[in-house]
């Protein structure tokens, strides 16, 4: 009986484990889990992440990737990041394990001098939960490690900590939380327990309760999201630099209590925007300027070369500043002062700025200046002159080349005018005026050198550079806070809390990556109504120093347009990127210089080369990077366009190249094999080091050749294919021997390379040519024959071309015979037929996507017009692209299907999207 009663007592616990596991997995695994409701109230920034490679890649490309690893705290990163590799076994674990996982990212300020980072990954299987086990119980069981377990507010932690941490290190290790498959950790334990707890409320608003119906990765080209908590960032910023200057960067930060941006990498900028929510509560600068309008910066012709940072408001009179509670004037200055003040305040408006200059050194306090707009100048130059002899102020003024500058008389004028914002400037400010504008200083020696410069003309409105900024701004805005890095260094310096000085410095480099910054605030047409926002913009940029400038191509911004100030020479070469819809292009100018540009149009590197290309660059497999030659010299480049060991390699003096091929494969123990064709129809093998390989001497053959030599790789075995124009195919061995059955003649003269079908044999390794008699000729690595068939009629002036596709995976037939150029398919069907006026050099094309997705494009070099033909042989657009060089290239897009020209027209390298109809014939 108690047998019995076990059994029943055991299924009874069995059926309940099931029913209890059935109903987490339907009810409770299967409702979603809010990433942002785990993120702890008091975070100043939450960054979100999704498509990490490309985010990556886009790092790399606007040259942020290599200042980051230069910074401190990610090298300690990148050390954790080997550590997880090295016990997971694999290359780039972490990256791969992030994938297009939505990842979160939060700041939050966790001592007075202190802040921390929270991150959060989702695990999105079982495989990955896996995964992070295994990781703990390996470095469990590592003698450096120590991983415990420990129950906060019903959560379980895990603690892994270092036993030894070394000087200097901050922490030395992370906690860590997995909620319903959501991995939350950080190296500070008080952020994963702040998660813990904000778990216990699980009806409190999270940090992006006022956002939840943006989304903006379902846009197209977003790297990140980035929501800012203004109101604590104070807090955060009062980590960073000293106590006085937080009251002046919290006035500053009250227009907007909370916003959410998105980012996108381009080139040379970065570029956030979004909205922001309006701060309500009372005092605060938005409820001061709300219902102002919003202004242009039109001070850009006061504003000096010398300013660091340079906060401009927007608004109609500059009364709204002072707010309800506006400063009364000091009973000292007598009866009379407030009603100058009043009449001086009632000339000011439309816009107001705090300038700081630039100094020399951290030691010397940064000139102050307050700017303002004035519509009747006379006016207020009368009405400082009544100040200044209210007040008892000295007579005498100073003067720099046609400006005067005079003593203000009253203390704080500045604050006395425009409000609470412009303090600071002691009790004995200076003023001058610059056309339309008032100018306020709180140093002397600062406010001459800033007439010297505006009577030098070194202002804004003067400066390419910085007019070209402005025009990436926003038009119109009530808040602007402009940056200049460079200029701002020594300001930062002096600024900043002694302990973070030694940071900065380290980061100098990644600091001044980006020298122009502009953050924006755009109120609504509507902002007086409930939920209006303001439209953010923060701009990060340096100034487009490279080779090109890049525009739209379209009206509707579909293509895209990088002009060069040299002439381009080469034809234009896709290289497909992992990840992007786009593929990057190389291309080469009139002066030698490589440039490879990015899928975002923007050129990312550049290469001076000794002389032009010799044919087309050899991709190396797994997108490791390029092969390529010029006429004396061999280069190859990882893909940020870094010369590898061993290279260029130099040639000698009596080699002048023609064309380069590459072994396709790589034999154990054995490098790469390099075969040069030379002018005189000579051939050189080279190994990566630059050496001859043993046996194989400098061929000449008897006759031009007839296409760039083929290598081949059939059994192991190297073969050297080379075609004659006179008829004769050659098949060499590595050491340089013929293979039995070569030389072979095909029966007429040849003009381009063969087909090959590559088999398990040197007898089942199929090769194809057309010959000038329009026979397609087929044989074997062992010399025979196998079949001859004519394709298509010819006579003594026809010219016949075997053309393979892009994937080497079929071909087409050209005939040209005076003036008309004729395609026809393997079996001689004719295909398509074009007569050209001019007698230039053509070439033709051929381009296979898969079924109904083929293209042809013939180029007549003479008027540069390149003619593209789809599927079914219609003339694309009804009319020829421009181009200058003698190829094009052609990509396709499956996801759109859309297929992507590009080409070269002069200086311009063009890219143009092309929706066809993928129709079968």
């Amino acid at each position: 009986m108690s047998n019995r009663v076990l059994v029943w007592l055991t299924l009874l616990l069995l059926l309940t484990a099931l029913g209890s596991y059935v109903y987490y997995r339907r009810t409770v695994a299967s409702t979603p889990v809010d990433p942002w409701a785990l993120v702890p109230d008091d975070a100043v920034l939450v960054a979100m992440t999704r498509d990490h490679p490309t985010l990556v890649r886009h790092l790399k490309e606007t040259r942020v990737w290599d200042n980051l690893t230069a910074v401190r705290y990610f090298q300690q990163v990148e050390e954790n990041l080997v550590l997880v590799d090295s016990l997971a076994g694999g290359r780039d674990v972490l990256l791969n394990f992030l994938g297009r996982k939505r990842v979160l990212t939060s700041v939050h300020v966790t001592a007075p001098r202190q802040f921390g980072l929270l991150f959060q990954i989702p695990i999105g299987s079982v495989r990955e939960y896996r995964q992070v086990r295994g990781l703990l119980e390996d470095l469990g069981r590592a003698p450096d490690f120590k991983v415990t377990t420990r129950e906060y507010e019903g959560q379980v932690l895990t603690d892994v900590r270092r036993r030894v941490v070394a000087e200097g290190e901050e922490g030395g290790g992370i906690t860590l939380l997995n909620y319903r498959n959501h991995l939350v950790f950080s190296s500070n334990p008080q952020l994963v327990e702040a998660v813990a707890r904000r778990l216990a409320r699980p009806d409190a608003p999270s940090v992006a309760a006022e956002f939840q119906s943006t989304d903006y990765f379902r846009l197209r080209d977003v790297d990140a999201t980035l929501l800012l908590n203004q109101r604590r960032l104070p807090q955060l910023l009062g980590v960073l630099f000293r106590s006085e200057l937080t009251p002046e960067m919290a006035a500053v930060a009250s227009l907007a209590r909370n916003e959410l941006t998105e980012m996108r990498l381009a080139g040379n900028k970065v570029v956030f925007r979004g909205f922001a929510n309006p701060e309500m509560a009372q005092g605060s600068l938005h409820q001061r300027l709300l219902g102002q309008p919003a202004q242009r910066l039109h001070m850009a012709e006061v504003l000096p070369l010398r300013a660091a940072l340079v906060i401009h408001l927007g608004l109609g009179p500059v009364t709204a500043l002072r707010g309800t509670r506006a400063r009364a004037a000091p009973d000292s200055l007598g009866s009379g002062v407030p009603p100058l003040l009043d009449s001086l305040r009632g000339q000011l408006s439309r816009e107001v700025a705090l300038c700081y200059l630039s100094t020399n050194s951290a030691r010397v306090r940064p000139g102050k200046l307050a700017l303002a707009y004035t519509a009747n100048p006379a006016r207020v130059t009368t009405l400082l002159g009544q100040l200044r002899r209210a007040v008892g102020a000295r007579p005498s003024f100073g003067k720099v080349g046609s400006y005067q500058l005079y003593q203000a008389g009253v203390a704080e004028l500045p604050q006395q005018l425009l409000g609470d914002l412009f303090t600071g400037f002691g009790a004995r400010p200076l003023v001058a005026q610059v056309g339309n504008y008032v100018v306020f200083a709180d140093d002397e020696p600062a406010l001459r050198q800033y007439l010297a410069d505006m009577g030098a003309g070194e202002t804004w409105s003067r400066s390419p550079t910085q007019v070209a900024f402005l025009q990436e701004t926003q038009p119109l805005a009530r808040l602007r806070v402009l940056i200049d890095t460079r200029n701002c260094w020594n300001l930062l310096l002096r600024g900043l809390q002694e302990q973070r000085r030694a940071g900065l410095l380290r980061n100098e480099t990644l600091f001044k990556r980006f020298p122009q910054v502009s953050l924006q605030w755009v109120p609504a047409d509507n902002e007086q109504e409930e939920g209006a926002q303001y439209f953010t913009q923060f701009l990060l940029r340096h100034p487009a120093e490279g080779p090109a400038e890049a525009r739209p191509q379209n009206s509707d911004g579909t293509g895209s347009v990088l002009d060069f100030k040299v002439p381009l020479r080469s034809s234009p070469e896709a290289v497909v990127v992992a990840g992007a819809q786009l593929p990057g292009v190389l291309v080469q100018d009139t002066a030698h210089v490589l440039h490879y540009i990015t899928p975002e149009n923007v050129v990312a590197w550049s290469d001076s080369l000794p002389g032009p290309l010799v044919g087309p660059t050899v991709r190396l497999p797994g997108a490791t990077g390029f092969l390529l030659a010029t006429p004396r010299q061999l280069f190859q480049f990882n893909n940020s366009g870094q010369p590898q060991p061993n290279f260029p390699l130099n040639l000698p003096d009596t080699v002048r190249a023609t064309a380069l091929s590459v072994s396709p494969t790589m034999r154990e123990g054995a490098g790469r094999r390099l075969l040069v064709a030379g002018s005189g129809s000579n051939l050189f093998l080279y190994d990566t080091r630059g050496l001859s390989y043993v046996g194989w001497q400098p061929k000449q053959l008897d006759f031009r050749l007839a296409a760039p030599p083929q290598y081949l790789v059939v059994d192991g075995r190297d073969v050297v294919l080379v075609l004659l124009e006179n008829g004769y195919v050659y098949a060499f061995d590595q050491a340089g021997g013929a293979y039995p059955g070569f030389p072979l003649s095909v029966g007429a003269r040849l003009a381009s390379a063969a087909f090959v079908e590559t088999g398990p044999t040197l007898r089942r390794t199929r090769l194809t040519v057309v010959n000038q008699h329009g026979e397609r000729v087929s044989f074997n690595l062992s010399g025979d024959v196998v079949a001859r068939r004519r394709v298509a009629t010819w006579s003594r002036t026809s010219r016949f071309r075997l053309i393979a596709d892009q994937q080497q995976a079929g071909y087409v037939v050209s005939r040209e015979d005076g003036g008309r150029l004729t395609l026809f398919d393997p079996e001689g069907k004719s295909l398509l037929s074009q007569s050209f006026l001019t007698t230039a050099p053509r070439s033709v094309q051929y381009f296979n996507f898969g079924p109904g997705r083929q293209a042809y494009v013939l180029t007549e070099t003479g008027p540069g017009k390149a003619y593209l033909y789809d599927a079914r042989f219609r003339l694309i657009g009804g009319k020829p692209f421009d181009s200058t060089t003698p190829r094009v290239d052609l990509t396709y897009n499956p996801a759109t299907s859309t297929f992507h020209l590009f080409r070269v027209n002069g200086n311009e390298l063009r890219r143009t999207d092309i929706k066809v109809s993928t129709e079968k014939r």
